[in-house]
């Protein structure tokens, strides 16, 4: 029987038989039935366990009567703002409104309000009086807490007060929507639920069924009223987040706010491979909603269409990022089986022309990756799995991936299988990886890899958790002889981050010259925008290092960002006043002619897009 998809009408309920729902999912996103769209995935899970499930997606908030289209829920409202940060959604790195939104309809801006969590559940809460509210997804996660908005620059509260929401599930989330489902059907309460934070009036964290001595003992952290006011209170209450975001080692946390407290429970645990296996394994269909059609679909699934998920989790604690955060540093691979029984699915339909076009997660080389301590013990408390060095327990699960491309390359129909997501070129250096890097080169690089060097100043790295500039050198150097040696015209996507906390024009100016070197000229640089919750954005706010009490350098204003990215995109004419300006401040005006635009790299490349041509490597005519 061919998949549906959760109701998103009464018509649509009333198609199944059911005259109300137990569930009913409200999201930020347009409705795409995809395991790379979070409501999609706990709705699925959900409707799995035997309840009734539905969709309201991108609701007009402006009045009740969206929310109200498909009645009253027997149990919950789970609310998400989505797959992003609303805040990041609708604005850029310079706080302009964006024109577009690849999660909505026609890319169509301006369908989710700024700060969608807490605006949906109060609408939710205007509508029906007493209907329990669940916040979830990467909005909820990362503003568990009290935290720094850079949109407001301002401390805020944590979203489970603003939104006056009942819990909210940080982290993917499966296994904790069970639960609450579950709970709340019995009449139960809701506390001690690993993975979730509640609202209540004592600092002691009430127990659940699990109960256990991780779940009882409290660890208090600063208050919001301390830390808006004082930076290192709130640098130490990061500290704490911190220490304590571990699934095996981690402490319920507490925080006051007023009269009341934000009570945090330990992580969920890490799903086995079978438990992973039964989430992807579920009846997705695919696609976005057909009510889509006419405005020409969502763009944003475009790049996930013909894709395959293969695992979840990120040992590589990037400061600046958030996938650590919400998926944990502990690796969950699914099976070749599973793997392969999606590809097969996916060969079938008839939009199908041969590609896979990714199989991926957080970080593509990692697929099939352990350390023998995730399973009972959890990650290291005392070093990073990465840096400075990949730790050598790590075992990168290289055969495992290898084989597994092998065998998605014997379905039928498939013809090509690609890796998009983004490498840890760090892990592609040593012994360990001997073969991997240039069988992926072969058989597995549509034409471009993605890798992330970010910087080349060592302090700057070492703040974003990222190796020395002279291992991506490395990687430079071994990524443009295998290249050669396989007679592939290929190229690399670096990505750069521009005016990240540590950074100076000092440093960019450094980094400007290094890539003019070796013939890099980026077009698209990232500039650094401070996420709630990460230690970017905690260094950001504060201008020290929560771990040393260092003073940082911050570039804050929207001048000297602009430099920082102008000197890393010399090359453009219009950033010509701004490189001017910038080496004026540095006294070092007789740089200029080496970055004025229409200057060759060292080797001769000046290939547009953000790619560089290696030197040697165009195929012959």
């Amino acid at each position: 029987m061919a998949a549906t998809f959760l109701p998103m009408t009464k018509n649509e309920m009333q198609e199944r038989g059911w005259n109300a729902l137990d569930i009913i999912i409200v999201t930020g996103d347009a409705y795409v039935d995809h395991p790379s769209y979070g409501a999609a995935v706990i709705g699925r899970v959900l409707e799995a366990k035997g309840w009734r499930v539905g969709i309201i997606a991108q609701p007009d908030w402006q009045s009740t009567a969206d929310f109200m289209r498909l009645g009253k829920p027997r149990l919950f409202f789970g609310i998400t703002a989505g797959n992003m940060d609303s805040m990041v959604a609708n604005y850029t790195a310079h706080k302009r409104l964006r024109k577009g939104d690849d999660y909505s309809p026609g890319a169509a801006a301006g369908l989710r309000p700024d700060h969608a969590a807490v605006v949906y559940a109060n609408r939710v809460r205007e509508a029906f009086k007493g209907v329990p509210i669940v916040l979830g997804g990467v909005e909820a996660s990362l503003r568990r807490f009290a935290h720094y908005d850079w949109w407001s620059d301002k401390v805020r509260r944590s979203v489970l007060l603003d939104s006056r929401a009942d819990i909210l599930v940080y982290g993917m989330g499966e296994s904790q929507a069970v639960e609450i489902a579950r709970r709340i059907a019995s009449g139960k309460a809701l506390h001690g639920i690993r993975g979730t934070a509640v609202v209540q009036g004592s600092e002691f964290g009430e127990p659940g069924p699990e109960t256990n001595s991780r779940i009882t003992e409290t660890i208090g952290i600063p208050s919001y009223e301390e830390m808006k006011d004082d930076p290192d209170k709130f640098n130490k209450a990061f500290r704490l987040i911190f220490e304590n975001r571990d699934p095996f080692s981690g402490k319920t946390l507490a925080q006051k706010h007023a009269n009341r407290y934000v009570i945090q429970y330990p992580p969920a645990l890490p799903l086995t491979t079978k438990e992973i296996d039964a989430v992807y394994d579920l009846p997705y269909t695919k696609a976005w909603h057909p009510s889509y059609d006419k405005a020409g679909g969502i763009p944003g699934f475009e790049t996930v269409r013909f894709s395959i998920i293969s695992h979840r989790g990120c040992p590589g604690e990037c400061s600046f990022c958030g996938l650590s955060l919400h998926q944990g540093r502990i690796v969950q691979s699914r099976s070749e089986a599973s793997i392969l029984k999606e590809a097969r699915a996916l060969a079938q339909r008839k939009d199908f022309h041969g590609t896979i076009t990714d199989v991926g997660g957080p970080t593509a080389n990692l697929y099939g990756s352990d350390c023998k301590r995730w399973q009972s013990e959890g990650a290291c408390s005392k070093r990073h799995c990465l840096t400075p060095a990949p730790c050598k327990r790590l075992d990168p699960g290289y055969r495992k991936g290898l084989s597994l491309y092998q065998k998605l390359l014997g379905v039928p129909k498939v013809k090509h299988v690609f890796i998009e997501s983004g490498f840890r070129h760090d892990l592609l250096v040593d012994d360990r990886s001997r073969g991997y890097l240039e069988a992926v080169c072969e058989k597995h690089v549509s034409g471009r890899m993605k890798v992330a060097p970010e910087h080349s100043s060592g302090h700057v790295l070492a703040i974003m958790n990222k190796p020395s500039f002279d291992v991506y050198e490395k990687f430079y150097a071994l990524y443009r002889s295998i290249c050669k040696k396989l007679d592939k015209d290929q190229y690399l996507v670096n990505y750069f981050i521009s005016a990240h906390p540590g950074a100076t024009l000092e440093d960019a100016l450094s980094l400007a010259l290094k890539l003019k070197e070796i013939g890099l000229h980026p077009e698209q640089i990232q500039d650094f925008m401070p996420l709630p919750m990460t230690l970017s954005g905690t260094i950001y706010h504060t201008e020290k290092n929560p771990f040393t009490g260092k003073k940082v350098h911050i570039a804050k204003t929207f001048r000297e960002r602009k430099m920082h990215r102008a000197l890393l995109q010399h090359k453009n004419p219009e950033n010509t006043p701004l490189v001017r300006e910038a080496l004026k401040l540095l006294k070092k005006e007789h740089l200029l002619h080496h970055l004025l635009p229409g200057k060759k790299g060292k080797d001769g490349s000046s290939h547009p897009g953000g790619f560089s041509r290696f030197k040697g490597m165009a195929k012959k005519p």
